[in-house]
């Protein structure tokens, strides 16, 4: 079974015309908040063009790779933004991995050219010691690495006025390279966006409401951040960057800037949730709450609901294809138990599913295969070239690695990585992991759950399950099991239930179940 919306195509020109109309529009009002810096439309568009115009006389031509190790900061929006105008290709460096990955990064991207941000600076020094290369250190501001120019001081003598005007890329050239969390071979990989992307957000945009004002919560080094930055933009809205996550912090954030969209993945809508000053009508202003990164258990949705109203959305991508699916809130069922409360929506515009099995044929609605997808948020290829891409791309079709099934209205779950499937070898069936983390997060006393496969000589792997307490105290482990059992059946009962303060998780807040393989 396939699904398959349509996607309008007509935009306002590039997606930096698009934003740069916005900026001219109005001079006053106020563009980019964070980490102190207050921006004004006016303010933004000066300062682009003058860190544009900094990183040309640094010899950067067209197609070239720029790095960004840049934190969660107002001027690092600026920053990605510059590279584009210049026509240079933008190099996402997460401040996750350590100097060794990230100098192999930094190689295999052939960044000649990385941008660190000060808080940065001792782990990009020491990743660029680690270089084949030798890469050009620009600093966003004093305290960079030794030896590296400040770039607002070499953009605050340029003029204020657009840097010279480069060709468009062309539909093949990457212009946005990300960093995956890590893959089935255990190697990182590098997708490489071009230029539809880019042209199919304008393109929504144009017909989108705009003129509200967005946190930012997550990594703009990480795709969802990107997509965060590039949508509000777009729109004409105001982005209020959080520096880093904190709860409490965050809170006070959407009460006192007046928030009224927030992108969080599901632990940070959980941190919400869990502070005692996040009560209906606590938050006035917030008209709609973005979850995506991750999946979210149907429980704590079902708790945002019933807190915040009923403005939360959910999406589903991942770095080689940033948008898959969406779940509008207006979607979502009055009937609490109805099964759509595990779905992630439907295929976005122009974006088409399939349930796959092993030998690729498309299977239909309801039976469980892996998730194949191809749409304009889909990458051109990995960087490191086409022997790597047709492990996941064939005949122009993604394999996510995710396992999931449609329903009769094209609405997509997902049941599991397709990696973390838990091969019992008892009976016919397998034991996905993401149905039993959702039902085990649902039942009282449990906050979160993740369930893993251990090595087991009879059956091939046993259900191990690891549980995060509501109140600290611990549910009871044998009630655990035996709901589980009455749920999903004996093929799910955990072999074993492991109590734990909380679940490890990846830099896009994802459950790290490779971590607690190891446990």
């Amino acid at each position: 079974m396939a699904y398959v919306t349509d996607h309008p195509t007509k935009t306002r020109g590039s997606y930096l015309d698009v934003i740069l109309s916005h900026w001219a529009a109005d001079d006053e009002a106020e563009t980019l908040v964070g980490c102190g810096e207050r921006l004004r439309r006016v303010d933004a568009r000066r300062q682009l063009f003058r860190t544009a115009t900094a990183l040309r006389r640094q010899g950067l031509r067209p197609g070239a790779s720029v790095g960004a190790f840049t934190s969660n900061r107002a001027e690092a929006v600026l920053v990605h933004l510059a590279v584009h105008l210049i026509g240079c290709r933008l190099v996402f460096l997460p401040p996750e991995p350590g100097p060794g990955e990230l100098a192999a990064l930094i190689d295999r991207s052939d960044c000649r050219t990385v941008v660190v941000d000060p808080l940065l600076s001792e782990k990009a020094q020491e990743a660029v010691g680690r270089c084949r290369t030798a890469p050009v250190l620009l600093s966003m501001g004093p305290g960079g690495p030794p030896g590296a120019d400040d770039l607002p001081a070499l953009a605050a003598a340029c003029p204020a006025g657009p840097p010279e005007t480069v060709p468009g890329p062309l539909p093949g050239d990457a212009v946005t390279v990300l960093y995956t969390g890590g893959t089935t071979l255990g190697r990182p990989k590098l997708p490489a966006h071009g230029r539809t992307l880019y042209d199919a957000m304008a393109a929504s945009a144009a017909t989108a409401p705009g003129g509200g004002r967005v946190l930012a919560a997550t990594r703009l080094t990480h795709g969802s951040g990107h997509l965060v930055m590039l949508n509000t933009l777009l729109t004409g809205s105001c982005l209020v960057v959080l520096p880093a996550w904190d709860p409490a912090a965050a809170f006070d954030v959407l009460r006192d800037e007046r928030i009224t969209a927030a992108a969080l993945v599901p632990p940070m809508l959980g941190d919400l949730l869990d502070d005692p000053r996040c009560r209906p009508g606590a938050l006035p202003d917030l008209r709609q709450i973005h979850v995506g990164a991750a999946p979210i258990s149907s429980a704590r949705l079902r708790q945002a609901v019933e807190v915040f109203g009923p403005v939360i959305s959910q999406g589903y991508g991942q770095s080689e294809c940033l948008g898959i699916t969406s779940l509008p809130a207006r979607e979502l069922p009055a009937d609490r138990e109805s099964p759509r409360w595990r779905s992630c929506g439907r295929p976005l515009p122009g974006t088409e599913v399939q349930i796959r099995d092993a030998e690729g044929a498309v299977l239909r609605a309801g039976e469980t295969g892996e998730v194949c997808v191809r749409g304009p948020a889909m990458m051109l290829g990995y960087l490191e070239g086409p022997e790597n891409t047709g492990e996941a791309v064939r005949e122009g079709w993604l394999r996510t690695g995710d396992s999931g099934f449609l329903d009769e209205e094209g609405y997509l779950y997902l049941v599991d990585r397709v990696r973390d499937v838990i091969v019992t070898g008892r009976g016919s069936g397998n034991v996905y992991s993401g149905l039993l983390d959702d039902v085990a997060s649902g039942l009282p006393g449990v906050r979160e759950a993740a369930a893993v496969g251990v090595p087991d000589d009879a059956v091939g792997e046993a259900v191990r399950l690891f549980l995060v307490a509501e109140d600290g105290t611990g549910p009871d482990t044998a009630a655990v099991a035996e709901a589980i059992t009455a749920e999903l059946g004996e093929l799910y009962t955990p072999r074993e239930i492991v109590l734990v303060p909380s679940l490890p998780r990846t830099g896009a807040g994802k459950i790290d179940k490779r971590a607690l393989r190891t446990r």
